[in-house]
C-alpha cells in the first residue's frame, strides 16, 4: 500500500511536472492477478484497483497502518468492475457484477474476495475505502438501475450522462459518495465550468481511453492552474481546494468518488469561466 501525504496549494504552485503527477496521479492500478492500492491522507481515502485472471484474491491491506483488525473494521468500500464479468465475495455471500456494475460493502465486513469468470476477458475491479463509524448493509447496482442524469451540449463538446450508485438517494453510506459519468461520441469535455468543494476531497478514475488518446486532467486552485496527462485506467486525487476538470483527445468514462463532511452531490462551489488563469 503507497502513502501519499496531503498536499497544500501554497507549495503546490512550485511543482514541476514530476512532482505533479508523484503526488496526484496514480499510474498503475491493474495488474493480473495482483491488488495495487493507495493510501491518500487527503479525507484518508483508499484507492484501489484489482484484476484478478487465475486465482481469487483477498482485500488485505497494511493492519498496522490501518490501525485495525481488518480491512473494513473501521472503513467502508465502493467497488465498480471496468472489465469482464467476474465476482465479489463478502463474508460469504457472492455477487457477480457485470462491467460497470457498481458494489457497496459496509463497515465490519470480515472478508472481501475477488475472481473472475473470463480469463480472456477478465474482471478488473475499481474500488473506494473511505472511514465509517456507522454500518449499512451490502448493496449491488447494475448500471441499469442506477440514477442517470444527462447533461451538456454536443456544441459544447461535453454531451454525458452521470450515473450516481452511492448517495442519498441510492446506496446509502457512512460517508462515501461514487459514481459514474460517460461522455457520449465526440465530445471530451468533464465538468467544465469548473468548481471546488472546500468540505470533500475527490478522487477520478480515466478508462474507456484509447491507447492513443490522453485525456489533460486540469487541477490547481482556479487562479493557479495545472495540468497533468492522464492515460488509460489512471487516477488523480483531487484535494478540497484543487479544481478537477479534463478534456480528453477522443470521450472516455471516468468513475468519481468523494469523502468528507457530506454527502450532498450539489455541494460545489463555481468557478467563473472568467477567474480562471
Amino acid at each position: 500500500m503507497e502513502v501519499r501525504y496531503a498536499t497544500n496549494p501554497r507549495e503546490v504552485k512550485s511543482y514541476d511536472t514530476e512532482q505533479l503527477r508523484n503526488d496526484f496521479l496514480i499510474e498503475r492500478l491493474f495488474s493480473p492477478d495482483e491488488i495495487h492500492m493507495v493510501y491518500s491522507h487527503e479525507d484518508r481515502m483508499i484507492v484501489g484497483g484489482v484484476s484478478p485472471v487465475t486465482q481469487t484474491i483477498q482485500l488485505e491491506g497494511d493492519m498496522k497502518m490501518l490501525g485495525v483488525d481488518y480491512f473494513l473494521d473501521r472503513r467502508e468500500i465502493g467497488i465498480i468492475n471496468i472489465g469482464g464479468s467476474g465476482t465479489v465475495s463478502v463474508d460469504g455471500e457472492s455477487y457477480t457484477l457485470a462491467s460497470k456494475d457498481c458494489l457497496y460493502v459496509g463497515k465490519g465486513s470480515r472478508e472481501v474476495h475477488f475472481a473472475n469468470q473470463d480469463a480472456a476477458n477478465p474482471a478488473k475491479y475499481y474500488f473506494i475505502s473511505t472511514p465509517a463509524h456507522t454500518t449499512y448493509p451490502t448493496v449491488k447496482a447494475d448500471i441499469s438501475k442506477a440514477q442517470p442524469n444527462h447533461l451538456g451540449t454536443l456544441s459544447s463538446s461535453n454531451e454525458r450522462t452521470i450515473y450516481k450508485y452511492i448517495h442519498p438517494e441510492g446506496i446509502q453510506s457512512c460517508q462515501l459518495v461514487m459514481g459514474m459519468t460517460i461522455l457520449k461520441p465526440n465530445n471530451m469535455w468533464n465538468t467544465m465550468p469548473s468548481h471546488t468543494h472546500d468540505r470533500r476531497s475527490e478522487i477520478y478514475l480515466y478508462f474507456d481511453v484509447p491507447e492513443d488518446s490522453a485525456v489533460f486532467h486540469f487541477m490547481g486552485q482556479p487562479n493557479e492552474t495545472r495540468h497533468l496527462v492522464v492515460r488509460n485506467e489512471q487516477a488523480v486525487i483531487s484535494p478540497c481546494w484543487s479544481i478537477h476538470s479534463g478534456v480528453g483527445t477522443s470521450n472516455y468514462t471516468f468513475i468519481w468518488a468523494m469523502g468528507g463532511d457530506n454527502q450532498s452531490f450539489s455541494d460545489m462551489d463555481m468557478i467563473a469561466m472568467k477567474d480562471l488563469r
